[in-house]
């Protein structure tokens, strides 16, 4: 539902701002191939072989699979306690050795914007800054909006959770993966009082599905580069970019650069140019910063409420 709401105000903020409109652009020819149709996309949700789909990194039949392994596990109850205990161990060993890689993240993002920089200019972001500012707008937008509305819906004061939560905040936004924020996320959430139960459902879950900063991305970005082609888009095609950006963001891999990578399905399905993600290429960094920390903000804010929804008392 929040990623719905997501969707409709990118593309509400985006046609009211018009970032597109009066940019003068170079656009480089690039070849992207050609995307699935929605049945085909939605029909290889379902993996033929579980293994390729692990060492392909696709993401949708992972979970598909790893949904069907659960509901087993489930249904055989102790019989297979050795296989859940298994993966939870897994799960933490996982989440350890990311957390020592990720400690280096504020490096690694210095090192990708500074090339970029030093071989434009800074003067290679001014064109699309327009495009950033109606981004964060609807990154602002939402989370005042929703995620206030959520928090005070199950009485919990907002600065009092921002206080508490800023530290996995300012993670997220550094490294631009809600993946590597999960052990972060968890750590805090349980900090709070949270059950392991609901944070070790809601966070993982979350980090992959509940993608409202990765929906907004798509929204704006496919509205802007028809702005900057000159195409005036129909009620129909506007529709269709709502629920495409719903979709797609489901399969965002929660790594940085997943949304832009998603966008091409957006933009094919919409029937705008593909080669309009070199647009946004240059400045994907910056809204990756913005919509990953929307992700992972949601994340913890949907772990609230279902927390409160369970009847445990969160020191918040």
């Amino acid at each position: 539902l929040t990623t719905v709401i997501a969707s409709c105000l990118a593309v509400g903020v985006a046609v009211l701002v018009e970032p597109g409109v009066g940019l003068s652009l170079q656009i480089p020819n690039i070849n992207v191939k050609e995307i699935p149709s929605v049945a085909n996309m939605l029909i290889d949700w379902f993996p033929s072989n579980p293994v390729r789909a692990m060492a392909e990194e696709n993401m949708m039949q992972i979970i598909v699979f790893s949904l069907a392994i659960g509901i087993g596990v489930l249904v055989c109850g102790e019989k297979v306690k050795i296989v859940a205990d298994f993966a939870g161990q897994m799960a933490k060993v996982c989440y350890k050795i990311v957390g020592y890689i990720m400690k280096g993240a504020p490096l690694g993002v210095f090192g990708l914007i500074t090339p970029v920089v030093v071989q434009n200019g800074a003067t290679v972001f001014m064109p699309l800054a327009k495009l950033i500012v109606c981004a964060y707008t609807v990154f602002f937008l939402h989370a005042v909006l929703v995620y206030g509305s959520l928090l005070r819906l199950v009485k919990i004061q907002v600065t009092k959770y921002l206080k508490k939560i800023f530290p996995v905040i300012c993670f997220a936004f550094s490294n631009c993966s809600s993946g590597a924020t999960l052990p972060v996320s968890i750590t805090y959430c349980r900090w709070i009082n949270i059950s392991k139960e609901v944070a070790s459902f809601v966070l993982p879950l979350g980090a992959t599905i509940n993608m409202d900063g990765s929906a907004i991305y798509e929204g704006v970005c496919a509205v802007f580069i028809a702005q900057i082609y000159g195409i005036d888009l129909s009620l129909s095609q506007y529709i269709l970019i709502l629920v495409m950006s719903t979709i797609v963001s489901i399969g965002v891999a929660g790594v940085p650069g997943g949304a832009m990578v998603m966008l091409t399905m957006t933009l094919t399905a919409v029937g705008l140019p593909p080669e309009g993600i070199a647009l946004v290429a240059g400045i994907d960094r910056i809204l990756d910063m913005g919509l990953t920390t929307l992700n992972v903000t949601g994340d913890t804010v949907v772990s609230c409420v279902i927390a409160k929804s369970e009847g445990e008392q969160l020191d918040i």
